[in-house]
């Protein structure tokens, strides 16, 4: 793996952000919906643990969102030309390192389901299921990363 570099996102990563969920292939198909106009707006960035992989020459190949008040990871993706690399791997591993700082014990994951098997392999453990509500019409599995 190349250099990667983690810092918290700023509001000006707002477009990359969005950029990056937008054109996810784990969203294709019947899954598009859930991207289609989504936005990852600079006001979420700033209120939330937002922490981003980028490469030597500063592009993001990666990010997650760590909702600290509820202890659950919001969002995480991996450019779909980063995958394989190791960068989500490294990306939960900072999460957790950022939730056990927050005093937290564990982290809830509702995960898309083409990503399940990504959690599990970085150390989630499944915990149910949430099912169809609103605007998802699938059931999602739900995880748990333990942090204490």
């Amino acid at each position: 793996m190349s250099s990667i570099t983690l810092r918290r996102a700023t509001a000006d990563d707002a477009r990359r952000l969005t950029r990056l969920v937008r054109r996810s292939g784990a969203y294709r198909g019947d899954y598009a919906g859930m991207v289609d106009g989504y936005v990852v707006g600079g006001t979420y960035i700033e209120t939330h643990a937002v922490h981003v992989a980028a490469d030597e020459d500063g592009r993001v190949l990666g990010f997650y969102a760590l909702l600290v008040d509820e202890a659950e990871l919001d969002l995480a993706f991996v450019a779909d030309e980063a995958q394989g690399r190791g960068i989500g791997r490294v990306l939960m591993d900072h999460m957790r390192e950022e939730a056990r700082a927050a005093g937290l014990r564990s982290v809830r994951v509702v995960a898309h389901p083409p990503a399940e098997d990504f959690y599990l392999r970085t150390g989630a453990l499944r915990t149910g299921t949430v099912e169809p509500a609103g605007h998802v019409h699938w059931a999602r599995p739900e995880l748990r990363y333990d942090v204490a």
